[in-house]
């Protein structure tokens, strides 16, 4: 089983905003003051461009358009409703901002069939949320799938009970912990888990002092050592910046590629910037108006493609 892809699904947004229902727990998030088209402009330029960036290495990027009429502000972040899997299933997700539940589109199966991709199976999540209970795709789950572990913060948007029905359905081993952060001097939970944490084949990229149970930091530290991985600890500070929001993909020849925004990029330190560079080199893209209206980064906008080839 890989743990990277060459195939990519982004969703070109139409309605691009600050999402106020998110941003009821998403502290990443800030309010511009320039007009929501003027915003949706620079969030299409931001991500054309990285798409561009992704193409000119080789790795593939289908990119689904958006639906205008639905007035889906955070489509851009598809990895939190869909995940795909090497044997053919598709997981799809609770959310909790009711109207990030209309991102769920048949349109993009129907797409990645079209691009010759198998789907077996959907295991659907999406009753959970009548009850008030989420799991955000792969946001809230980072998988390990070489190793059959899923790492989860459990969050508002991450509940316990629904990530370990996940790791049954999916065969994964649950790692399990909460990761805070602090908001105007209270520690609060982080609201997904892959804005604090990156797993690639050989390294982590990890915010560990936002795992304030020791005991839990322990044990997230010794999961990832006994595979073998190095871990590579970047602060709160970086975090902010979104260094933890990072995405190993592979492009031409099967080179690897850690993928970030140029923010994340800036914040790390030469030190880290060489650590990362020891396994693959670094690919970055400014995504400013994206990250500071969506409270999202790189990874939030890539959903992976493992499906098997028809």
């Amino acid at each position: 089983m890989s743990q990277t892809t060459n195939t990519i699904l982004m969703i070109r947004p139409v309605n691009f905003r600050m999402n106020e229902q998110t941003a009821v727990n998403n502290y990443f998030q800030e309010d511009l003051d320039i007009k929501n088209a003027e915003i949706n402009i620079k969030a299409q330029l931001e991500f054309d461009d990285f798409v561009d960036k992704l193409r000119a290495v080789g790795v593939k990027v289908i990119v689904e358009q958006d639906d205008k009429l639905l007035d889906i502000p955070d489509s851009i972040f598809p990895n939190n409703w869909v995940s795909f899997h090497a044997n053919g299933n598709i997981g799809l997700y609770p959310m909790f901002a009711e109207n990030r539940r209309r991102e769920r589109r048949d349109e993009v199966f129907i797409r990645l069939e079209k691009e010759g991709f198998q789907i077996n199976n959907i295991i659907d999540y999406t009753s959970a949320e009548a009850e008030g209970l989420f799991l955000e795709g792969t946001g809230s789950l980072l998988l390990d799938r070489k190793n059959s572990k899923a790492y989860c913060a459990i969050s508002p948007r991450a509940d316990e009970d629904l990530f370990i029905e996940f790791c049954e359905d999916f065969e994964y081993t649950p790692v399990l912990f909460v990761a805070n952060q602090s908001v105007d001097g209270k520690r609060l939970p982080i609201y997904h888990t892959n804005v604090m944490m990156c797993l690639a084949e050989q390294f982590s990229v990890i915010c560990l002092e936002a795992i304030d149970n020791k005991k839990e930091r322990k044990q997230v530290i010794n999961s990832l050592k006994e595979d073998g991985k190095t871990i590579i600890v970047i602060s709160e500070s970086q975090m902010h910046q979104f260094a933890g929001n990072m995405l190993q993909v592979r492009g031409e020849n099967d080179q690897r590629y850690l993928v970030m925004s140029k923010a994340a990029h800036h914040s790390l330190t030469p030190k880290q910037v060489a650590d990362i560079e020891a396994f693959c080199p670094i690919l970055s893209s400014s995504l400013e108006t994206i990250e500071t209206c969506g409270g999202g980064s790189a990874r939030c906008m890539m959903a992976e493609v493992f499906l098997p080839k028809i």
